[in-house]
Protein backbone atom coordinates (compact mmCIF):
# COMPACT_ATOMS: atom_id res chain seq x y z
CA UNK A 1 0.00 0.00 0.00
CA UNK A 2 1.21 3.36 -1.02
CA UNK A 3 2.85 5.83 2.11
CA UNK A 4 3.34 1.94 4.04
CA UNK A 5 6.25 1.49 5.93
CA UNK A 6 7.59 -0.70 8.83
CA UNK A 7 7.56 0.41 12.48
CA UNK A 8 10.01 -1.45 15.03
CA UNK A 9 8.38 -2.42 18.24
CA UNK A 10 9.52 -4.28 20.59
CA UNK A 11 9.62 -8.26 20.01
CA UNK A 12 6.66 -9.36 22.72
CA UNK A 13 4.60 -7.26 20.46
CA UNK A 14 3.56 -9.43 17.66
CA UNK A 15 2.57 -7.56 15.11
CA UNK A 16 3.28 -9.03 11.43
CA UNK A 17 2.30 -5.21 9.53
CA UNK A 18 2.27 -2.32 11.48
CA UNK A 19 1.01 0.30 8.93
CA UNK A 20 0.30 4.14 8.74
CA UNK A 21 -2.00 5.69 6.07
CA UNK A 22 -2.59 8.87 4.85
CA UNK A 23 -6.74 10.99 4.07
CA UNK A 24 -11.44 11.17 2.57
CA UNK A 25 -13.24 8.34 4.27
CA UNK A 26 -14.91 5.17 2.87
CA UNK A 27 -18.45 4.28 3.42
CA UNK A 28 -19.03 1.72 6.02
CA UNK A 29 -21.18 -0.86 3.56
CA UNK A 30 -20.78 -4.10 4.56
CA UNK A 31 -21.02 -3.76 8.63
CA UNK A 32 -23.41 -1.76 10.72
CA UNK A 33 -21.80 -0.41 14.18
CA UNK A 34 -24.26 -0.51 17.10
CA UNK A 35 -24.80 2.38 19.30
CA UNK A 36 -22.68 5.09 17.40
CA UNK A 37 -24.50 8.48 18.41
CA UNK A 38 -24.18 7.66 22.22
CA UNK A 39 -20.77 7.08 21.86
CA UNK A 40 -20.04 9.71 19.97
CA UNK A 41 -21.93 11.41 22.63
CA UNK A 42 -20.54 9.89 25.37
CA UNK A 43 -17.18 9.32 24.78
CA UNK A 44 -16.49 13.27 23.45
CA UNK A 45 -13.77 12.96 20.60
CA UNK A 46 -12.69 15.87 19.94
CA UNK A 47 -9.95 17.74 17.22
CA UNK A 48 -6.73 17.05 18.08
CA UNK A 49 -7.08 14.20 20.40
CA UNK A 50 -5.91 10.48 20.79
CA UNK A 51 -8.42 7.72 20.35
CA UNK A 52 -7.86 3.93 20.60
CA UNK A 53 -10.18 1.75 19.34
CA UNK A 54 -8.83 -1.50 21.02
CA UNK A 55 -11.22 -3.87 18.91
CA UNK A 56 -11.12 -2.05 15.26
CA UNK A 57 -13.35 -4.92 13.95
CA UNK A 58 -14.43 -3.35 10.23
CA UNK A 59 -13.47 0.15 11.56
CA UNK A 60 -17.37 1.09 11.78
CA UNK A 61 -16.84 3.40 14.93
CA UNK A 62 -13.29 4.26 13.08
CA UNK A 63 -14.54 5.79 10.68
CA UNK A 64 -16.93 7.99 13.29
CA UNK A 65 -13.90 8.81 15.81
CA UNK A 66 -11.70 9.58 12.94
CA UNK A 67 -14.20 12.22 11.58
CA UNK A 68 -14.47 13.58 14.88
CA UNK A 69 -10.36 14.19 15.41
CA UNK A 70 -9.81 15.45 12.53
CA UNK A 71 -6.57 15.95 10.94
CA UNK A 72 -5.06 17.09 14.33
CA UNK A 73 -5.81 13.91 15.79
CA UNK A 74 -4.52 10.58 15.87
CA UNK A 75 -6.29 7.19 15.88
CA UNK A 76 -4.61 3.59 16.78
CA UNK A 77 -7.06 0.85 16.11
CA UNK A 78 -6.03 -2.89 17.78
CA UNK A 79 -7.72 -6.69 16.24
CA UNK A 80 -6.78 -9.84 16.38
CA UNK A 81 -8.05 -10.80 13.58
CA UNK A 82 -6.38 -11.14 10.39
CA UNK A 83 -9.50 -10.56 8.26
CA UNK A 84 -10.94 -7.77 10.07
CA UNK A 85 -7.45 -5.94 10.02
CA UNK A 86 -7.25 -6.25 6.56
CA UNK A 87 -10.74 -4.86 5.75
CA UNK A 88 -10.18 -1.97 7.95
CA UNK A 89 -6.93 -0.69 6.59
CA UNK A 90 -8.31 -0.32 3.54
CA UNK A 91 -11.70 1.83 4.57
CA UNK A 92 -8.80 3.53 7.19
CA UNK A 93 -6.77 3.82 4.03
CA UNK A 94 -7.60 7.51 3.53
CA UNK A 95 -8.26 8.94 6.90
CA UNK A 96 -7.21 12.63 7.64
CA UNK A 97 -5.46 11.94 10.62
CA UNK A 98 -2.16 9.94 11.35
CA UNK A 99 -3.27 6.11 11.64
CA UNK A 100 -1.91 3.25 13.09
CA UNK A 101 -3.51 -0.03 12.98
CA UNK A 102 -2.03 -2.90 15.13
CA UNK A 103 -2.41 -7.22 15.25
CA UNK A 104 -2.77 -7.90 18.59
CA UNK A 105 -5.29 -8.69 21.67
CA UNK A 106 -6.82 -5.76 23.28
CA UNK A 107 -5.46 -7.33 26.85
CA UNK A 108 -2.04 -6.19 25.35
CA UNK A 109 -2.89 -2.48 25.12
CA UNK A 110 -0.43 -1.26 27.24
CA UNK A 111 2.31 -3.34 25.27
CA UNK A 112 1.16 -1.92 21.97
CA UNK A 113 1.24 1.91 23.24
CA UNK A 114 4.41 1.35 24.39
CA UNK A 115 5.25 0.21 21.07
CA UNK A 116 4.19 3.06 18.73
CA UNK A 117 5.39 5.43 21.32
CA UNK A 118 2.48 6.53 23.03
CA UNK A 119 2.51 7.14 26.43
CA UNK A 120 -1.36 8.30 27.39
CA UNK A 121 -4.65 8.21 25.39
CA UNK A 122 -7.75 10.66 25.61
CA UNK A 123 -10.47 7.93 24.65
CA UNK A 124 -10.30 4.08 25.24
CA UNK A 125 -13.14 1.88 23.10
CA UNK A 126 -13.53 -1.55 23.30
CA UNK A 127 -16.98 -3.15 21.53
CA UNK A 128 -16.82 -6.76 22.63
CA UNK A 129 -19.86 -8.27 19.91
CA UNK A 130 -18.95 -10.69 16.88
CA UNK A 131 -18.00 -8.64 13.91
CA UNK A 132 -19.79 -9.51 10.74
CA UNK A 133 -16.76 -11.34 9.09
CA UNK A 134 -16.93 -13.74 11.65
CA UNK A 135 -20.18 -14.52 11.75
CA UNK A 136 -21.43 -14.09 8.30
CA UNK A 137 -18.06 -15.98 6.65
CA UNK A 138 -19.20 -19.79 7.19
CA UNK A 139 -15.57 -21.44 7.23
CA UNK A 140 -14.74 -18.66 10.50
CA UNK A 141 -16.88 -21.42 12.44
CA UNK A 142 -18.88 -18.96 14.68
CA UNK A 143 -22.48 -19.61 13.63
CA UNK A 144 -24.82 -22.51 13.20
CA UNK A 145 -26.58 -21.02 10.38
CA UNK A 146 -24.33 -22.15 8.20
CA UNK A 147 -22.57 -25.52 7.45
CA UNK A 148 -18.57 -24.94 8.61
CA UNK A 149 -15.78 -25.90 10.09
CA UNK A 150 -15.75 -26.00 13.86
CA UNK A 151 -13.47 -23.14 14.16
CA UNK A 152 -14.56 -19.96 16.24
CA UNK A 153 -11.02 -18.58 16.46
CA UNK A 154 -10.86 -15.10 16.06
CA UNK A 155 -7.09 -14.90 16.01
CA UNK A 156 -6.13 -17.88 13.44
CA UNK A 157 -2.41 -18.40 14.95
CA UNK A 158 -4.43 -19.31 18.22
CA UNK A 159 -3.48 -23.42 19.14
CA UNK A 160 -7.42 -24.12 20.25
CA UNK A 161 -10.44 -24.54 17.71
CA UNK A 162 -14.11 -25.14 19.33
CA UNK A 163 -13.85 -28.82 17.42
CA UNK A 164 -10.86 -29.28 19.88
CA UNK A 165 -12.82 -28.69 22.96
CA UNK A 166 -16.37 -30.14 22.13
CA UNK A 167 -14.39 -33.48 21.18
CA UNK A 168 -11.23 -33.56 24.14
CA UNK A 169 -13.25 -31.81 27.12
CA UNK A 170 -14.87 -34.27 29.83
CA UNK A 171 -18.51 -34.22 29.98
CA UNK A 172 -18.63 -32.46 33.14
CA UNK A 173 -16.35 -30.03 31.87
CA UNK A 174 -18.41 -29.43 28.75
CA UNK A 175 -21.85 -28.72 30.96
CA UNK A 176 -19.84 -26.67 33.38
CA UNK A 177 -18.76 -24.53 30.31
CA UNK A 178 -22.45 -24.02 28.52
CA UNK A 179 -23.94 -22.94 32.28
CA UNK A 180 -21.04 -20.85 33.07
CA UNK A 181 -20.37 -18.73 30.11
CA UNK A 182 -23.98 -18.81 28.52
CA UNK A 183 -26.28 -19.99 31.54
CA UNK A 184 -27.12 -22.93 29.33
CA UNK A 185 -29.84 -24.57 31.75
CA UNK A 186 -29.92 -27.96 29.80
CA UNK A 187 -25.96 -27.93 30.01
CA UNK A 188 -25.52 -31.31 31.38
CA UNK A 189 -28.17 -32.88 28.95
CA UNK A 190 -26.23 -31.19 25.98
CA UNK A 191 -23.26 -32.71 27.02
CA UNK A 192 -24.17 -35.96 27.61
CA UNK A 193 -25.93 -36.26 23.71
CA UNK A 194 -22.05 -34.52 22.86
CA UNK A 195 -19.77 -37.36 24.74
CA UNK A 196 -22.35 -40.15 23.33
CA UNK A 197 -22.19 -38.85 19.66
CA UNK A 198 -18.55 -38.39 19.10
CA UNK A 199 -17.63 -41.57 20.52
CA UNK A 200 -18.89 -42.68 16.95
CA UNK A 201 -17.27 -39.83 15.21
CA UNK A 202 -15.87 -36.52 16.45
CA UNK A 203 -18.13 -33.40 15.55
CA UNK A 204 -15.85 -31.30 13.29
CA UNK A 205 -18.64 -28.90 12.03
CA UNK A 206 -20.76 -26.27 12.96
CA UNK A 207 -23.84 -28.09 11.74
CA UNK A 208 -23.20 -31.12 13.17
CA UNK A 209 -22.98 -29.68 16.29
CA UNK A 210 -26.13 -27.82 15.66
CA UNK A 211 -27.88 -31.24 15.11
CA UNK A 212 -26.61 -32.52 17.84
CA UNK A 213 -27.87 -29.92 20.54
CA UNK A 214 -30.90 -29.87 18.51
CA UNK A 215 -31.57 -33.31 19.35
CA UNK A 216 -30.20 -33.19 22.88
CA UNK A 217 -33.22 -30.81 23.34
CA UNK A 218 -35.64 -32.88 21.44
CA UNK A 219 -36.49 -29.67 19.28
CA UNK A 220 -36.56 -28.90 15.88
CA UNK A 221 -33.60 -26.62 14.57
CA UNK A 222 -36.43 -24.44 12.77
CA UNK A 223 -38.76 -24.27 16.27
CA UNK A 224 -40.43 -21.23 17.35
CA UNK A 225 -40.38 -22.40 20.88
CA UNK A 226 -37.90 -19.90 22.15
CA UNK A 227 -37.21 -16.28 20.19
CA UNK A 228 -33.43 -17.93 19.98
CA UNK A 229 -31.82 -20.56 17.95
CA UNK A 230 -31.45 -23.79 20.27
CA UNK A 231 -28.12 -23.91 19.67
CA UNK A 232 -27.41 -20.48 20.90
CA UNK A 233 -26.10 -20.30 24.28
CA UNK A 234 -23.75 -23.49 23.45
CA UNK A 235 -21.89 -21.62 20.15
CA UNK A 236 -21.59 -18.50 22.36
CA UNK A 237 -20.02 -20.21 25.74
CA UNK A 238 -17.69 -21.96 23.17
CA UNK A 239 -16.64 -18.78 20.95
CA UNK A 240 -15.75 -17.24 24.63
CA UNK A 241 -13.93 -19.96 25.87
CA UNK A 242 -11.69 -20.28 22.51
CA UNK A 243 -11.16 -16.92 22.67
CA UNK A 244 -10.78 -16.57 26.49
CA UNK A 245 -12.68 -13.52 26.26
CA UNK A 246 -13.79 -12.88 29.96
CA UNK A 247 -10.56 -13.08 31.25
CA UNK A 248 -9.19 -10.88 28.30
CA UNK A 249 -11.47 -8.20 29.34
CA UNK A 250 -10.35 -8.72 32.95
CA UNK A 251 -6.79 -7.96 32.02
CA UNK A 252 -8.12 -4.85 29.25
CA UNK A 253 -10.16 -3.34 32.31
CA UNK A 254 -7.15 -3.25 34.54
CA UNK A 255 -4.88 -1.63 32.37
CA UNK A 256 -7.32 0.83 31.27
CA UNK A 257 -6.93 3.32 33.44
CA UNK A 258 -3.34 3.62 32.92
CA UNK A 259 -3.13 3.99 29.58
CA UNK A 260 -5.43 7.02 29.94
CA UNK A 261 -4.93 10.64 30.44
CA UNK A 262 -6.44 12.71 32.75
CA UNK A 263 -9.90 13.19 31.67
CA UNK A 264 -9.22 10.53 29.33
CA UNK A 265 -13.02 8.31 28.10
CA UNK A 266 -12.86 4.80 28.08
CA UNK A 267 -15.91 2.85 26.99
CA UNK A 268 -16.80 -0.54 27.07
CA UNK A 269 -19.90 -1.93 24.87
CA UNK A 270 -20.76 -5.43 25.65
CA UNK A 271 -23.71 -8.16 24.66
CA UNK A 272 -24.44 -10.06 27.12
CA UNK A 273 -24.51 -10.18 31.46
CA UNK A 274 -21.51 -11.61 31.91
CA UNK A 275 -19.65 -8.82 30.43
CA UNK A 276 -21.40 -6.50 31.51
CA UNK A 277 -21.28 -7.29 35.30
CA UNK A 278 -17.37 -7.30 34.75
CA UNK A 279 -17.31 -3.59 33.22
CA UNK A 280 -20.06 -2.44 35.71
CA UNK A 281 -18.00 -3.68 39.17
CA UNK A 282 -14.46 -2.71 37.42
CA UNK A 283 -16.15 0.75 36.89
CA UNK A 284 -17.67 0.95 40.51
CA UNK A 285 -14.26 0.16 41.79
CA UNK A 286 -12.48 2.43 40.57
CA UNK A 287 -14.97 5.08 41.06
CA UNK A 288 -14.73 4.14 45.05
CA UNK A 289 -10.66 4.27 44.64
CA UNK A 290 -11.48 8.02 43.23
CA UNK A 291 -9.32 6.71 39.59
CA UNK A 292 -12.95 6.51 37.57
CA UNK A 293 -15.76 9.23 37.24
CA UNK A 294 -19.03 7.33 35.96
CA UNK A 295 -20.01 8.50 33.21
CA UNK A 296 -23.14 6.21 32.30
CA UNK A 297 -25.31 5.64 35.74
CA UNK A 298 -27.18 3.02 33.77
CA UNK A 299 -26.11 1.07 30.70
CA UNK A 300 -26.95 2.87 27.59
CA UNK A 301 -29.21 0.76 25.00
CA UNK A 302 -30.48 1.07 21.31
CA UNK A 303 -33.01 2.90 21.04
CA UNK A 304 -36.33 1.11 19.27
CA UNK A 305 -35.21 3.12 15.61
CA UNK A 306 -31.65 1.17 16.14
CA UNK A 307 -33.11 -2.02 17.33
CA UNK A 308 -35.64 -2.32 14.30
CA UNK A 309 -33.11 -1.34 11.78
CA UNK A 310 -30.21 -3.35 13.34
CA UNK A 311 -31.10 -6.48 15.19
CA UNK A 312 -28.07 -7.72 16.90
CA UNK A 313 -28.02 -3.79 18.16
CA UNK A 314 -30.88 -5.46 20.73
CA UNK A 315 -28.81 -6.44 23.01
CA UNK A 316 -25.68 -3.75 23.11
CA UNK A 317 -24.69 -2.44 26.50
CA UNK A 318 -22.70 0.98 26.73
CA UNK A 319 -20.87 1.87 29.50
CA UNK A 320 -18.54 5.02 30.33
CA UNK A 321 -16.00 6.19 32.23
CA UNK A 322 -13.91 9.20 33.00
CA UNK A 323 -10.69 8.70 34.62
CA UNK A 324 -9.72 11.51 36.66
CA UNK A 325 -6.35 13.27 38.10
CA UNK A 326 -5.59 11.12 40.90
CA UNK A 327 -2.36 8.62 40.17
CA UNK A 328 -2.33 5.16 40.12
CA UNK A 329 0.73 4.62 42.41
CA UNK A 330 -1.57 6.42 44.93
CA UNK A 331 -4.25 3.78 44.64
Amino acid sequence: MAGARDFALPRMVDVPSLVFFGSVLMDDVRHTPVLVAPVLELLDPRPGEIVVDATLGLAGHALRFISAIGSEGQFVGVDVDALNLEAAGERLSDAPCKVVVVRDNFARIDAVLDGIGLRGVDVLFADLGVSSTQLDVAMRGFSFQQDGPLDMRMDDRSPTTAADLVNRLREAELADLFFNNAQERKSRRIAREICRVRKEDRIMTTGRLSEVVCRALRVHPNSRRSRIHPATRVFQALRMAVNEELSVLDVFLEKAPRVLNAGGRVGVISFHSLEDGKVKWDFRKRQRAGVYEIVTKRPTQADEEERRCNPRSRSAKLRVARRTEVDMDDC
